[in-house]
């Protein structure tokens, strides 16, 4: 019985496994069909458009992070200076702000119809000719969006590592005689290297995935060419054909980051788990630090949250109405039934992995894994294409045997939008259910075992009670994570279906900027609370960054 049981286990492991792995396989698998003309027409005219902006917003964006998280990831994990407790939590509330909302806000801002340019305009009189203004609408306009809401996870990975440095080394350094800046740029930034490029790769992933920003300011990628191949061509294999093309980029950014931690080792020399003594900056320093610090808050969140709490303000006496109640409960049902799915499915992967530690299981979770990696337009056709295969084929047996047609069974409804988002934001909550199983002792298990308790029930009634807070917090973040999603529930939701994410797209597309704000500040604020949940989780050491 015993052996039943976990063969069981494996099953349903290897099984979930293989369905969430169905979307990628289903894109490489359209891809290898024969090139049409489609696809010629793209590699004779746009494709290197699409290669070479799409390689740039990587590299941007990247850079750009790293500017960011890494210098404020020091402040706040080293030094002691003036409003550092506020910041430490706070610099994560970008992470509330889906990259095309504050594209939207700073387009209203700054763009040459905004308050910026007509208050140059009328102070001194100018015309359009006489001043040069940057272009918000450019391929380096969407690396500054991108960078000002993606900057926390560098942020939270650098400051982790900084964190866990040994301090045995860092006390040697100092009694040779290195100053703080030689320490932080000879030892501690070489030190955190690993979680750096960590960082970097996946804000990377996150700037290839983006379809929202890049469209909205005319940018020609990846993700935009993908839609317009699905939706204006309508060529499924050329659109496969795309989408398997940006899925290499995106397993060669995991490649090398993986290539990276296995070229060096950082182990601490010292057990020593004593941190050294904040660098106190006072005065100027002190003001400087706490600028560095204000000015990414202010840009990434202060900015475009009050802009959007002045523009609804405006507008939501007219928008708010019973369209916008229904895109608020369509939008919040929608995340909490995907969260509790996934959340679910991540509990069954990681305590069978726990339960089972085969060699087969840990392949069939790892490759579960790779889903937050893949953009959620290639998640989306990975899922349309089988499905609407399923559905021809139900509707022809139908009519065949019985007169009548089935329609739309699968990829018309909510089932291909919640299998996207659980191909799409598993491994958020897998990583968060495996770091609280890995505290758990085995002892725990063997106890409950001998007690007569199936393995269904140590899981339900031991693990998941002394689980419960990370698993909230995990529940919080892919939460918000669905709330946010744009590409996948453009191309899956079904015809009457609307959100909040697709309702703000689809105002700020017509221009109607001021009328999105209400639905784009209903997302931020649904946002807010989880972040801050976040980092005092990760602050009391409950969720590993």
């Amino acid at each position: 019985m015993l052996s039943a049981r976990a063969d069981r286990w494996t099953l349903w492991v290897v099984g979930i496994a293989a369905l969430l792995a169905l979307p990628i396989l289903t894109v490489f698998a359209t891809a290898l069909q024969p090139a049409g003309p489609v696809w010629r027409h793209l590699v004779d005219t746009v494709l290197a458009d699409y290669l070479a902006n799409s390689i740039l917003l990587m590299l941007g964006v990247g850079i750009g992070t790293l500017l960011i998280g890494v210098p404020t990831a020091w402040l706040i994990g080293v030094c002691e200076f003036p409003g550092r407790r506020f910041f430490e939590w706070a610099l994560l509330l970008p992470m509330a702000i889906p990259a095309y909302i504050i594209a939207y806000t700073y387009t209203g801002l700054l763009d040459f119809a905004g308050p910026l340019q007509s208050a140059l305009r009328e102070t001194f009189g100018w015309t359009r000719h006489d001043y040069a203004f940057p272009e918000i609408r450019s391929l380096p306009g969407a690396v500054v969006m991108l960078t000002l809401v993606l900057y926390p996870y560098v942020y939270l990975l650098a400051r982790a590592a900084f964190l866990e440095q040994s301090a045995a080394v860092l006390e040697v350094s100092r009694s040779l005689g290195a100053g703080p800046w030689r320490r932080f740029f000879n030892l501690t930034l070489p030190l955190a290297r690993p979680s750096l490029i960590a960082g970097m790769s996946l804000v990377q992933m996150e700037a290839l995935a983006d379809y929202g920003t890049v469209q909205y300011f005319g940018v020609s990628t990846f993700t935009t060419g993908i839609f317009r191949v699905w939706f204006g061509m309508n060529d499924a294999i050329a659109a496969a054909q795309l989408a398997a093309l940006l899925l290499l980029f995106v397993f060669a950014l995991l490649v090398l980051e993986q290539l990276s931690r296995r070229q060096l080792r950082f182990h601490p020399t010292s057990a020593r788990q004593q941190r050294l003594p904040r660098l106190v900056l006072r005065g100027r320093r002190g003001g400087l630090a706490t600028l560095a610090c204000a000015m990414p808050l202010l840009c990434g969140f202060v900015i475009p949250a009050s802009v959007l709490a002045v523009w609804a303000a405006r507008t939501m006496p007219q928008m708010l109405d019973e369209r916008f109640l229904r895109l608020m409960a369509n939008s919040l049902l929608l995340a909490m039934g995907a969260a509790g799915l996934i959340l679910v499915l991540a509990l069954l992967l990681g305590y069978g992995q726990r339960l089972r530690p085969r060699p087969l299981v840990r392949l069939a979770v790892r490759g579960a894994s790779l889903g937050y990696a893949v953009p959620g337009a290639v998640i989306a056709i990975g899922v349309m294409l089988p499905l609407a295969a399923i559905d021809r084929n139900v509707d022809g047996w139908a009519r065949v045997g019985f007169g009548v047609s089935t329609g739309l069974l699968l990829s018309g409804t909510l089932v291909a939008l919640l299998f996207a988002y659980c191909a799409r934001f598993l491994p958020v909550a897998l990583h968060g259910v495996e770091a609280g199983l890995t505290r758990l002792r085995p002892s725990m298990d063997d106890a409950a075992r001998t007690l007569g308790a199936s393995p269904r029930a140590v899981l339900w009634r031991v693990h998941v009670p002394i689980l419960r807070g990370s698993l909230l917090t995990v529940l919080l973040l892919v939460f918000v994570d669905v709330l946010k999603e744009l590409p996948a529930t453009l191309i899956l939701r079904p015809f009457n279906f609307n959100t909040l994410a697709v309702r703000t797209y689809e105002l700020a597309s017509d221009e109607r900027l001021a009328d999105s704000a209400g639905f784009a500040l209903a997302i931020v604020l649904a946002g807010v609370g989880p972040v801050i949940l976040l980092s005092r989780a990760i602050g009391r050491g409950r969720l590993e960054p």
